[in-house]
């Protein structure tokens, strides 16, 4: 029988008698009520100071039966930062290590207006870091013997909006001089780079628009393009060959994506207008 939510809970008191751990949180989509059955349950480890990584491993490896692979804090990169894909009765369960005071300080720098755009392996257009606090906003308190994540939780509830103006302003920004690089290669006929321009101009977007909205976008799975690039983005963004003239029809996709955005976004301001964020 698969894992349910009994099981969770129960999985969340065991983590949080680790020495380090905080609080956990269900995350993903099970936490936005989203899953299908067999969607993976993700849970957000917060720790604060050292992690008893051996004790980690040891509960892993008493889940499931078997060794399991643990990554400690920065094991999986600066962002993404560690932790455990476990198998539990055919179930995948990922532990997902967080660094509560750094959720923290990323959530001061949003209030701020200042974000960041870091390279993270398994995130092509980058690990934008208002995801540490969306994942809060978003996410489900399963075990938190201080409250310090309920706390949490609802300070975030409001989306700050310094950083609404400063992220729709940069990504705005930067997506409009990447099609201004993807027309200049499509009249060479660079498939490639237009292809990847225009690939992060999609990604670009959508933050945008979600911070437009004062949503929380998490990441590159799951939010839909913004519907003025759709037809234009099937069967061009990484398209394999195609002649000088068909990837010259990107410049209108990207007319169409910038005018769109620049409707919701305020318009399209210089690298000055960034409000503090970092390209990634």
């Amino acid at each position: 029988m698969a894992i349910g939510i009994i099981g969770i809970e129960d999985m969340a008191a065991r983590l949080v008698q680790v020495p380090g751990v905080v609080g956990v949180m269900l995350g993903g989509s099970r936490a936005r009520g989203e899953h299908a059955p067999d969607s993976d349950w993700d849970l957000g480890v917060y720790y604060r100071g050292p992690l008893d990584v051996e004790r980690v491993r040891g509960l892993a490896a008493e889940v499931v039966g078997g060794p399991v692979e643990v990554a400690g804090p920065g094991g999986w990169g600066p962002w993404v930062n560690g932790g455990a894909w476990l198998d539990v009765d055919g179930q995948a369960v990922d532990w997902i290590l967080r660094d509560v005071d750094r959720v923290r300080t990323v959530w001061e720098d949003c209030r701020a207006g200042r974000y960041e755009v870091g390279t993270q392996i398994g995130h092509p257009l980058g690990f934008w870091s208002p995801c540490y606090v969306g994942e809060v906003s978003l996410g489900r308190v399963l075990a938190d013997p201080g409250g310090e994540l309920g706390e949490l939780r609802r300070e975030v509830e409001r989306y700050p909006e310094p950083l609404r103006e400063a992220l729709t302003a940069g990504a705005v920004w930067e997506a409009g001089f990447l099609v201004a690089n993807a027309a200049k290669s499509a009249r060479r006929g660079d498939v490639l780079h237009v292809s990847l321009c225009l690939s992060r101009v999609v990604g670009l977007l959508v933050q945008a628009l979600f911070a437009h909205h004062r949503r929380w976008c998490l990441n590159e799975k799951g939010p839909p393009p913004p519907p003025p690039l759709v037809p234009q983005r099937e069967g061009r963004v990484g398209g394999g060959g195609g002649d000088a003239g068909h990837v010259c029809r990107v410049r209108r996709a990207g007319r169409v994506a910038a005018g769109g955005v620049g409707r919701w976004g305020g318009g399209v301001g210089g690298p000055g207008g960034r409000g503090g964020g970092a390209g990634g």
